[in-house]
């Protein structure tokens, strides 16, 4: 998929139930009052009435805080074209850094910047991609008077049932924002390796029911407190309609990772430590006479990686990973997703027919 499309997620998952703006909805619904009461049932009719009176106001701060954020943090979202292809992207600091997806920028080095308060592009270099993660950080040539670097939050505070605001250049239309919640934390997911994706699988990712869309890619998922949260990132597909993309269900790179990345890339030029596990291995995934996946081949082991040092060797078949079945690259690749370097677990697998398990100590992709 192209960078002006948002990254379709291989997963399937019941719609959320949207549980945004329920006091405005609440403030809509103005019941009758009955021509009498008796004196018993006064105190709580009065109380009815002011909660009916207050609701209104409360319609208000929250627009208030909406406004306010999206003031606050929409000059640090922009627009990146790629050739013919746009996403979006947010400024990092006030250097010129600029983060976004790594499938917005592409295979392309070279890139035109929008911003929120200039019409006129401006020209950026790529400093590096780590599609492992689904990140890049590209750089202006040069950086205009009055740009503002984002504020980044903290993703261990992200709750469920948080209103967020996704803010971007879906379908080309720059400085676009949708709202929502968020729905779930903790999401693995693997995005569609096809027309330029990464198909990277990616852990503790915020669900979102803000709506994600093309050119989404690489912007803001941004709290009332003008904090971003996430970068948007994937949106899920669902297989019953053909891949055609869920409603509100998009996912989102914790803030988190998204700085512990671009602070390796904007000060090293590279990532120098993904904090992801690696087996150490290169597969392939196996089928057997039904053309069924049942396994992941080992083609290669990595000299003194994980599996090397537990002892695998080219020809054994992965089945297993902890208490995961593996039946496929992907499976093996989420099994590892939420694991970090260093952690002990085991390995089951086929060798000349017989099955074994192996414990390993996981290494760094």
């Amino acid at each position: 998929m192209d960078a002006s499309r948002s990254r379709a997620a291989r997963l399937v998952a019941s719609p959320a139930a949207l549980a945004c703006c329920a006091v405005v909805l609440a403030g809509c619904s103005v019941p009758g009052a009955p021509a009498a009461l008796p004196p018993s049932a006064a105190p709580r009719e009065h109380g009815q009435a002011a909660t009916r009176a207050a609701v209104p106001g409360a319609v208000r701060d929250l627009e208030a805080d909406y406004r306010r954020v999206i003031r606050d943090v929409l000059p640090s979202v922009v627009q990146i074209q790629a050739r013919d292809d746009l996403g979006s992207g947010i400024v990092y600091d006030d250097r010129g850094h600029i983060v976004t997806n790594a499938h917005v920028v592409g295979r392309e080095r070279a890139f035109r910047v929008t911003t929120a308060h200039s019409e006129d592009p401006l020209s950026a270099r790529l400093v590096h991609s780590y599609p492992e993660q689904d990140l890049a950080v590209i750089r202006l040539d040069r950086v205009p008077d009055g740009m503002r670097p984002a504020v980044f939050g903290d993703s261990a505070k992200v709750e469920v049932g948080q209103i967020v605001l996704a803010m971007g250049s879906p379908l080309g239309l720059s400085s676009s924002v949708t709202q929502g919640i968020v729905s779930a934390t903790g999401r693995t997911v693997t995005g569609s390796g096809d027309g330029g994706g990464t198909g990277a699988t990616l852990a503790n990712m915020v669900q979102t029911s803000a709506a994600i869309n093309p050119g989404n890619s690489g912007g803001a998922l941004v709290n009332l407190d003008g904090q971003v949260v996430g970068i948007p990132t994937l949106a899920a597909t669902d297989p019953g309609l053909e891949g055609s993309t869920a409603p509100g269900i998009g996912f989102a790179i914790p803030a988190s990772t998204v700085r512990k990345i671009a602070d390796q890339i904007v000060r090293d030029g590279r990532v120098t430590d993904s904090g992801r596990a690696a087996l150490g291995i290169t597969g392939r995934t196996v089928v057997d006479d039904s053309y069924r996946a049942v396994g992941v081949a080992v083609v290669e082991v990595r000299d003194g990686g994980a599996a090397d040092r537990a002892g695998l060797r080219a020809g054994d078949v992965v089945t297993g990973l902890g208490d995961a079945d593996v039946t496929t690259l992907t499976s093996l690749a989420e099994a590892l997703a939420p694991l970090r370097p260093g952690r002990r677990t085991t390995v089951t697998y086929t060798r000349d027919g017989s099955e074994r398990t192996v414990g390993v100590t996981l290494g760094e992709q």
